[in-house]
């Protein structure tokens, strides 16, 4: 399985088709080595930091819980 690092797939320009790929691979997690399936975590990260409207169908892959930092 062939994951992106984040200099091949800039944020900015991923479709909601290209996320969507991304989230499926997360959701099976058959990855050769755990590595592959933290970039696809982290690039999904990324992407609910810069592009949330993108990410929110995908939170629960996250595991993100709002908090109270005060």
């Amino acid at each position: 399985m062939r994951t992106l690092d984040f200099c091949e797939q800039d944020v900015a320009k991923m479709t909601e088709g290209e996320v969507e790929n991304l989230a499926k691979r997360l959701e099976q997690d058959d990855y050769a080595n755990v590595f592959e399936g933290l970039r696809d975590w982290h690039l999904l990260r990324a992407i609910a930091f810069q592009r949330p409207e993108l990410a929110e169908p995908y939170y629960y892959l996250l595991d993100m819980e709002a908090y109270d930092e005060s």
